[in-house]
């Protein structure tokens, strides 16, 4: 059983009022510490963390598991949240001392970056993962606070995790080296309904993956390339290193910065609803080989077919 690292009891300071998470259950707090989950037989699940700035906060969790296939107009899958610890919900100040943990041990599949995990009474299977999300693009060294932020990811869910499907190939005429994906839950693609110019999901059901490069012309290790949103209808996305042009709000903006292949790839994304994160790594591309290249091609039509946007990176 993964069970992370108990706290001493305390009196939680603030009350709030039980919220909708949103973004797959990312909690609000950033940089947490001695995570503690527990599950009882009523389908509630008990988060117990130290904060940030020092106090220690408990987060009462229910109401869904899973995620619904894109469905416009239907809200997607949700977990209730009483940042309180039970105090918003039932109005009983000291409900999480009398929670009653029933958690199994965790016998599902290997989770990245894991920090809790249980199996509940009923078979499904809870867990707590911590990722640097926002990372800048392009493999700049972090210059922000939340650049460098660890994120909370709370998931609820039984059965198959969600696939996210990676491959390399050369595009644009065998000139650059790419990359390309396909996100699925339960053989049914991932993917949203509206987005703001940024690629910034506008429901519960848009995902953007996170692109990372291994040791390119950025740096040694792992840096950041890019975020892509999961395209409509087909759950595909497809990026190739070459050029880039600096953002405005990134340092040396108007410039460029250099096309950066590495030595492999991972690509990264929040599950649909409330599932796991998930992540899927591939190696890098040596020589450029027409044999291969023409192998890779037919695995990029028959995994993007129907996605026009990424039609001319073929």
């Amino acid at each position: 059983m993964v069970r992370g690292v108990g706290l001493p009891t305390v009196l939680a300071v603030a009350l709030t009022l039980a919220a909708s998470a949103q973004a797959s259950e990312l909690l609000a707090d950033r940089n947490a510490t001695g995570i503690s989950l527990r599950v009882n037989a009523k389908g509630e699940a008990l988060l117990t963390y130290r904060r940030e700035s020092g106090p220690i906060r408990r987060v009462l969790a229910w109401g869904t598991v899973n995620a619904r296939p894109p469905t416009a107009g239907v809200q997607q899958a949700k977990l209730r949240l009483d940042y309180a610890g039970g105090w918003a919900k039932y109005r009983r100040p000291a409900y999480w001392r009398a929670f009653r943990d029933a958690c199994r041990p965790y016998d599902g599949p290997r989770l990245v970056n894991l920090l809790a995990a249980c199996k509940a009474p009923d078979g499904s299977y809870w867990a707590v993962q911590r990722w640097q999300r926002l990372q800048p693009n392009l493999g700049f060294d972090p210059w922000l606070k939340r650049h460098t932020d660890w994120e909370l990811h709370l998931s609820h869910w039984t059965g198959p995790l969600p696939v996210l499907e990676l491959y390399r190939h050369w595009s644009y005429g065998g000139s650059a080296v790419g990359v390309f994906a396909r996100l699925t839950y339960l053989g049914v693609p991932v993917h949203g309904f509206g987005a703001t110019p940024r690629g910034v999901p506008l429901d519960g059901y848009g995902r953007n993956v996170y692109i990372d490069t291994y040791d390119s012309v950025y740096g040694p290790g792992w840096r950041r390339e890019s975020g892509i949103l999961t395209h409509r209808p087909t759950g595909t996305l497809c990026h190739s290193f070459v050029p880039q042009t600096i953002f405005s709000h990134y340092p040396g903006a108007g410039g460029r910065r250099p096309a950066a292949p590495g030595s492999k790839y991972r690509a990264t994304v929040m599950g649909p609803g409330v599932t796991p994160v998930v992540r899927t790594v591939v190696p890098g591309l040596g020589a450029y080989d027409p044999g291969a290249a023409a192998e890779l091609t037919r695995t990029f039509d028959r995994v993007l077919a129907g996605d026009r946007i990424c039609a001319r990176e073929r």
